[in-house]
């Protein structure tokens, strides 16, 4: 099984913000930059299935050169390949036009994207990837069990969990739980 897992690069929370050109714009001097941390959380949810089922996990960032080391902390973590498509992410849209190009040339089985991004904080790029490329995709996932091109999935709902099957490619987008409620089976 082949795993895209959609990676952002953004400021840590914790480092001092400020503003230039009288309040218009984002200075970076000093700010510390971080895997977004819901990436994260797919990211590791890949690795588990990379363990279980000896799938192949790329990650992909649409940045310029200074997402570099966003890319090497995920080779660290253990994903097998990181890709950049070397583009300023100016809106969720491009975002998701430029990783439908990446998986339209990959041929992967289930793409992961964090529910939203911290820096902006628009949760679309995953749901406009999975209409571009007319794939299936569940959002606030909480368990998926993949069995060859089937995948039996869960998600929350207003006042439950409902259970979906569905066949690869996948889109999946998690919502974060205590791990101890998190359930991803192989």
């Amino acid at each position: 099984m082949k795993i895209l897992v959609c990676i952002s690069h953004v400021p840590d929370t914790t480092s001092k913000i400020n503003f230039t050109d009288n309040n218009t714009k984002f200075d970076t001097n000093g700010v510390q930059y971080v895997i977004n941390p819901y990436d994260e959380f797919v990211l590791t949810r890949a690795m588990w299935f990379k363990e279980k089922q000896g799938a192949t996990v790329t990650v992909v960032n649409i940045g310029n050169a200074s997402t570099e080391s966003t890319l090497r902390k995920t080779l660290a973590i253990g994903a097998d390949d990181a890709i950049r498509v070397n583009a300023e992410a100016t809106d969720g849209f491009f975002v998701a036009k430029q990783l439908a190009e990446v998986v339209k040339n990959g041929s992967y089985d289930l793409i992961l994207a964090g529910k939203e991004s911290i820096d902006y904080n628009g949760g679309m790029v995953p749901a406009m990837l999975a209409a571009m490329l007319d794939y299936n995709f569940v959002d606030a996932c909480v368990g998926i069990e993949i069995d060859g091109t089937s995948a039996t999935v869960m998600r929350e709902i207003d006042g439950g969990k409902e259970t979906l099957s569905t066949s690869l490619p996948l889109i999946i987008e998690p919502i974060l739980f205590k791990k101890a409620r998190t359930r991803w089976s192989v």
